[in-house]
């Protein structure tokens, strides 16, 4: 699994994650390599900003530098980076365009499983527009902005909404015969936090 450097300069570093890699070291030995290691050899002082699903592919963003990542961590708590994902979902998604407005908090029992709570749950809002429909596969691409950043939180959204994304072991179809989740970050626009003018990085789908 290679990781693709996009964008680096002083302040920041873009890379591509693969599908199946993790973000961020997990706790056992056999899962110590993860994007932010990788990153670290290349840039000592790069520190992570957000994070990716180990099954998702695409734009992962660091800091370089602590004063760097509260920056840019406080650009992704206040809304000010707009992030965009393509999805390939099942079945036909017949409305153009619409948002999902559901409350998500952790399926405790079934950790790391999320799931809607109205009464419970913090609230995430997905807006999503349709890109093609496949009817031979039955199968709808979709562009996902989330708006807020819930855990899992464009996986349940679309599996409450009915239409899981294609290869989700945790929300979907556990036989479609996908090889991997088709989910992919694309897109990241932001504020430098060196030069404070726009950055847009993109990333196409490898699907």
């Amino acid at each position: 699994m290679s990781l693709t450097l996009l964008h680096a300069d002083e302040h920041l570093v873009a890379v591509d994650k693969p599908a199946g890699l993790l973000s961020v070291p997990g706790r056992s030995e056999d899962k110590q390599d993860c994007a932010a290691a990788r990153v670290a050899a290349l840039f000592a002082d790069a520190l992570i900003v957000h994070r990716l699903d180990m099954a998702t592919s695409g734009l992962l963003l660091f800091a370089r530098g602590a004063a760097a990542q509260r920056r840019l961590s406080i650009g992704f708590a206040q809304r000010e980076v707009d992030k965009r994902y393509v999805a390939v979902v099942h079945g036909h998604l017949e409305a153009a365009c619409g948002s999902i407005e559901l409350p998500l908090i952790a399926d405790w029992p079934r950790r790391p499983r999320q799931k809607v709570d109205t009464q419970h749950g913090k609230p995430s809002v997905t807006h999503y527009r349709v890109l093609a429909h496949d009817a031979a596969h039955d199968t709808s691409r979709v562009e996902l902005q989330p708006v807020t950043g819930r855990a899992h939180q464009l996986r349940v959204h679309l599996m409450a909404l009915g239409h899981p994304i294609v290869g989700d072991t945790l929300y979907g179809r556990a036989d479609d015969g996908a090889p991997r989740l088709m989910l992919h970050a694309c897109s990241l626009r932001l504020v430098h936090p060196g030069s404070g003018q726009p950055l847009q990085l993109h990333s196409d789908a490898p699907f």
